[in-house]
């Protein structure tokens, strides 16, 4: 694992380095880390180590630097996301670290509006790939920016939830507080 345990005192822009912090959320323990572009990951969990793990192989290179002080804004913001999703997750993101084909589907993620769902086929259909669904459940699956990418808003065709890489219940939890808008 490359992660530096220093605590920084001004952002960096050097592009092999991501900050990253970790909070608390409705939905549990929440990581949010930074590139110089903008929030390259928001992973969600109970396990700080295994976050930070998780965050480690999703960057392989990358140096990584515990910034709480430089990410409470955007703590903050994926706290509050969580608790009024209506009001929106308004931070800037890096989605670069993705396949074009993920980034194709990631993109149509965020034109899904709060409140409402897509099924997997109707978001390849999107995509020109009607038979493609496997293949955008696994960008799904791929996606390092839960919430600010809304890949839970993604049903199977009969309306029913199905796998979520932070657990159904948290994936439920999310629709159920959005539908309530």
């Amino acid at each position: 694992m490359n992660i530096m345990q220093t605590h920084m005192t001004e952002p960096t822009a050097h592009i092999d380095t991501i900050a990253y912090a970790i909070g608390q959320s409705a939905i549990g323990k929440v990581l949010a880390a930074r590139s110089p572009i903008g929030v390259c990951a928001i992973l969600i969990g109970d396990d700080a180590k295994a976050m930070e793990q998780d965050l480690a192989n999703r960057f392989p290179g990358k140096v990584l630097v515990k910034d709480e002080p430089g990410l409470r804004d955007d703590l903050a913001a994926i706290a509050r996301f969580v608790e009024t999703p209506a009001a929106g997750l308004d931070l800037p993101l890096d989605m670069r670290h993705g396949t074009p084909f993920q980034q194709r589907v990631w993109e149509v993620l965020r034109t899904i509006p709060c409140g409402a769902t897509m099924t997997y086929t109707a978001l390849a259909r999107r995509l020109g790939q009607p038979n493609g669904a496997r293949a955008v459940a696994l960008a799904c699956a791929a996606n390092a920016i839960a919430l600010g990418i809304p890949c839970h808003r993604v049903v199977r065709a009969d309306g029913t939830l199905s796998g979520y890489r932070w657990g159904i219940e948290r994936k439920r939890a999310l629709l159920d507080k959005e539908a309530a808008i």
